[in-house]
């Protein structure tokens, strides 16, 4: 019995797994809200309980929990969150072994559990000359995933089915820019951070309501609008009410508006494009640096949630496959790139963490 949680900016998702030979499967699950958390006890705690009510007594064996963050001596401050999870804290609370892992080492973890030919759990993304790209191969695999944050991790699979996963903080990387309109976004945010801005602050949630304030501020120019297929206003300085609505709202609530809001207001439309476009521009870059044969996984709640928008016209993968160099784009054009729906996969992701690097631990 596997007691798996996946504690992101947002949301907190804990679950009792039950893990059966190569099979796992989720007997009981709690969704909390990260802001309204001040530590794992509470949930857990209420997991547990709420569990036990449901006839499910048998106390976990090991628990392995993934956080949006590094992992530090046994800890995670969560990058998106006031507070931390503490490995040695909830050992002691709870009395069993406590694994922690970054957020995107969880859904690489969970990778191999995957099918690449079941559309139920897998997408492949059309290249731009319609082309399905082929069963990924053996190898390393990219995992890179828009949420409330950008992760990233990495996976080597290896024959027997085990595999190896590697922690990354390549969401906060640099931000590329190609145009006009990009590179005014980029002064904008080193005006604001006197640093380089990362690419989160374009390719996730945080991303999406700062190009939208970004839009809706004096830095923006209409024109720079125009190589990008989005209507303009007949009033280009003067916002919509839906504009100013969206304003109004805290800015952990925008980007949902935002996203519903695309045929009702311009600066939504175009906010969501560019985000598209920074997300692809940074997937491009991370696989020209590590060559993923073993392909590209899009996780996230925010991927699986955009699937039509990022699939519509090529709109993800048109950016995805530019590269000035013939061989990268030739490379780019016939990598495999994938969108995860099925979205309790960080949960999965954690369970065979906890088989494999408690074997580890155990020796």
């Amino acid at each position: 019995m596997i007691l798996a949680g996946d504690i992101g900016g947002t949301n907190t998702n804990l679950a009792l797994i039950k893990r059966t030979e190569k099979r796992f499967t989720i007997l009981f699950s709690l969704r909390f809200s990260t802001r309204e958390e001040t530590s794992l006890a509470r949930p857990i705690d209420t997991l547990l309980a709420q569990a036990r009510e449901k006839g499910i007594d048998r106390a976990p064996d090991i628990c392995c929990i993934s956080g949006a963050g590094p992992v530090q001596n046994r800890k995670i401050q969560l990058t998106n969150a006031p507070w931390n999870i503490d490995a040695v804290e909830v050992e002691e609370l709870f009395g069993f072994p406590v694994i922690l892992i970054n957020d995107f080492g969880a859904i690489s973890y969970a990778i191999p559990l995957l099918d690449a030919e079941d559309s139920s759990q897998i997408v492949k993304l059309p290249h731009c000359d319609g082309s399905i790209p082929p069963a990924p191969q053996e190898g390393l695999a990219l995992v890179v995933g828009a949420g409330t944050g950008l992760g990233v991790g990495f996976l080597l699979k290896q024959k027997d089915g085990r595999c190896l996963a590697f922690p990354s903080e390549g969401g906060h990387s640099g931000l590329n820019c190609w145009d006009e309109l990009s590179h005014a976004y980029h002064r904008w945010l080193s005006d604001r951070l006197s640093y380089p801005p990362g690419a989160e602050l374009a390719a996730s949630g945080t991303g999406i309501a700062s190009i939208f304030s970004f839009l809706c501020s004096p830095e923006f120019d209409i024109a720079m609008a125009k190589p990008y297929d989005v209507p303009t206003p007949l009033q280009p300085r003067e916002k919509s009410s839906v504009d100013a609505a969206i304003l109004a709202l805290p800015e952990q609530n925008r980007p949902e508006e935002i996203a519903k809001a695309i045929h009702k207001s311009f600066r939504c439309a175009l906010t969501m494009d560019l985000f598209v476009r920074f997300y692809a521009a940074k997937v491009s870059d991370l696989a020209s640096v590590f060559l993923p044969s073993g392909g590209i996984y899009l996780a996230g709640g925010i991927s699986s949630k955009l699937e039509a928008f990022l699939v519509e016209n090529h709109r993800f993968m048109s950016s995805f496959e530019r590269n000035y160099a013939p061989h990268m784009r030739k490379f780019l054009a016939e990598l495999p790139v994938m969108l995860v729906r099925d979205y309790s996969i960080s949960l999965l992701g954690a369970a065979n963490a906890a088989v494999q690097l408690g074997r580890t631990t155990n020796g």
